[in-house]
């Protein structure tokens, strides 16, 4: 895998400018299809510099830590959507993979309120029918200390700053490991047809 970028969008001068510092990266929109990540974000090399925003999507797909990082926002899209109510044991370990109740849940997104201060979660629930079911939760804000405010926003928001975490490593170069055939090799019985072409003048 490659070494993390220490700035993800378009580079200035090359030769001769100065060794890159880590940029200032503020997650916006995340969105997941196909295991391929697409990301709408600010960046700034420097805390002082004006924010440029960026979307891009992810050619590879992403790493298992950013798959689990999401699975661990389920329950709380669940509890949100109304989609299941809270039982005794309904919160699994942080180690454990979801339990059954939570097979036919995903969430493919969420949507970062201003200043990154409260978080909207999208995702899908897979019907017996074989369809899927759209879900958006309401827009859930962490500053709010109201009694309407939903139970379980600061354990949502330590969750939504690891998956963040992940999200960023990701812009960064994070993803799965993969191993590229040698030009030459070939699978099992498959082959391979190289042709070459060249661009019409």
């Amino acid at each position: 895998m490659s070494p993390l970028l220490p700035i993800v969008g378009p580079v200035g001068p090359g030769p001769g400018a100065p060794e890159a510092t880590a940029s200032i990266i503020t997650i916006q929109k995340v969105k997941l299809k196909d295991q391929h990540l697409t990301c709408e974000f600010t960046e700034q090399r420097i805390q002082e510099a004006p924010p440029r925003a960026f979307a891009l999507t992810c050619a590879e797909q992403i790493h298992p830590d950013l798959a689990h990082r999401l699975s661990r926002l389920v329950p709380h899209l669940c509890l949100l959507t109304e989609q299941l109510n809270e039982t005794p044991d309904f919160w699994p370990d942080t180690a454990e993979e979801l339990p059954a109740r939570f097979q036919a849940f995903t969430v493919t997104g969420f949507s970062m309120g201003k200043g990154q201060s409260g978080v909207t979660l999208i995702g899908q629930r897979a019907l017996t029918t074989g369809k899927v079911l759209n879900l958006t939760s309401p827009y859930i804000s962490f500053d709010d200390e109201t009694d309407a405010a939903y139970a379980y926003a600061p354990l949502l928001e330590t969750e939504l700053s690891e998956a963040l975490a992940e999200v960023e490593a990701a812009l960064r170069g994070k993803c799965t490991d993969y191993r590229q055939l040698d030009l030459f090799e070939q699978s099992g019985a498959a082959s391979i047809s190289l042709v070459s072409t060249r661009p019409e003048a």
